[in-house]
């Protein structure tokens, strides 16, 4: 013979492993099962007919009174909307508090709201587990930020390093070109008015005359030559013009020397005068590195330069520079071995400016330099 139906149920509710508890409009329990009486720490002849918010829900986790008018179980029937709830505690018959989740459920017979069904579980091992969780987290996340914080001053220690580096190696180089065109040049220059004197009281026609003028022409071609090298070393336009100047000049000695179909476009807002010391260096540097990339690697035939500097009093340096070649990968350019390119982001990130470089095998290659400039006060 089949048990009925409420013993059936009766049955279910006695051995689930969740608390149930249910209780009438006025909040007094009318059923209660084991599993509830055993998390609450009470029997039976305690529970039923009691409040249940005053015996389990009377006060929040940090000792505040929580009023019966607040109470979500409560609002389950006086609302007719169910909730659930896993912030709160209950307070067991001793006077402990655990944490529990609980769902409460309007209670209908025949179409109306007779009261409201609860269950509810113990989740202290949940939340202890959740609370090792984050003071996990936060120690990962305070050894990681430690972390951080060494690496950055690393960081910043090697690029200043770096940064002094290169100011030495700057100074060393405007040293040596000094030197080199204070004493070769001047010494060829007087051979070469050497030679001329010479030449000129020589016999016309003569083997000693040719000669003469020969070492007249290897003269020139030194002193050509020396002044390239002395370029190189430190352009004087830098110094005596500006890096307005300077940009101008290294574009056109470049369209003139590679022979590229180029266009070049400079514009420089009134107002704006060409920084000086480090910031010009670094910009005049990343302008050759970025030309003498064109030149080894792009294989272009038409270029684009263009060098924009933005109004007072906030002024910005975009220059760019754009070539039709074989480009290159993302890969390639994100390379440990791509000195010249990880040069540029450190120059430009030493003034704070930002490098750019965009890239696609058969696209060309375009590389942007977006430099904030320093208005001197008048």
């Amino acid at each position: 013979m089949e048990p009925r139906t409420d013993d059936a149920h009766s049955l279910l509710l006695h051995s689930i492993g969740e608390g149930i508890f249910a209780i009438d409009l006025e909040g007094r329990c009318t059923f209660v099962n084991p599993a509830a009486l055993r998390l609450l720490g009470h029997s039976t002849e305690t529970v039923l007919g009691r409040n249940m918010h005053e015996l389990v829900h009377h006060t929040h986790a940090d000792g505040r009174h929580y009023p019966e008018c607040d109470c979500p179980i409560f609002k389950a029937f006086r609302l007719d909307a169910a909730c659930r709830i896993d912030d709160e505690v209950l307070w067991r018959a001793d006077g402990t508090p655990f944490h529990a989740e609980y769902a409460s459920t309007p209670l209908r017979q025949q179409g109306r709201t007779v009261g409201a069904v609860v269950s509810f579980v113990d989740i202290g091992e949940r939340k202890r587990a959740e609370a090792l969780l984050r003071r996990t987290n936060d120690e990962l996340e305070a050894r990681v930020a430690a972390r951080t914080r060494q690496l950055s001053d690393a960081l910043a220690r090697l690029r200043e390093r770096a940064n002094h580096a290169e100011a030495v190696r700057e100074q060393e180089r405007t040293r040596i070109a000094r030197e080199i065109h204070d004493e070769l040049g001047a010494q060829l220059v007087a051979l070469k008015m050497d030679t001329d004197w010479l030449a000129r009281r020589l016999p016309e026609d003569s083997p000693l005359q040719a000669k003469s003028q020969g070492m007249g022409r290897l003269i020139d071609t030194a002193v050509l030559n020396l002044g390239r090298i002395i370029t190189d070393l430190r352009p004087s336009i830098l110094d005596h013009q500006g890096l307005w100047a300077a940009l101008e000049w290294q574009a056109q000695e470049f369209i003139e020397a590679s022979e590229l179909q180029a266009e070049l476009q400079l514009h420089v807002a009134a107002g704006v005068p060409p920084p000086e010391g480090g910031l010009a260096i670094a910009v005049f540097r990343m302008f050759q590195e970025i030309l003498s990339n064109v030149a080894r690697h792009a294989q272009a035939r038409r270029l684009w330069i263009r060098i924009t500097v933005d109004d007072p009093p906030d002024p910005v340096l975009y220059l760019e520079v754009r070539d039709d070649g074989v480009g290159t990968t993302a890969e390639r350019l994100a390379a440990p071995r791509s000195y010249g390119v990880m040069g540029m982001h450190e120059r430009a990130a030493q003034y704070g400016g930002r490098v750019g470089i965009d890239s696609a095998p058969g696209q060309g290659t375009r590389v942007r330099l977006v430099m904030p400039l320093t208005v001197p006060a008048a």
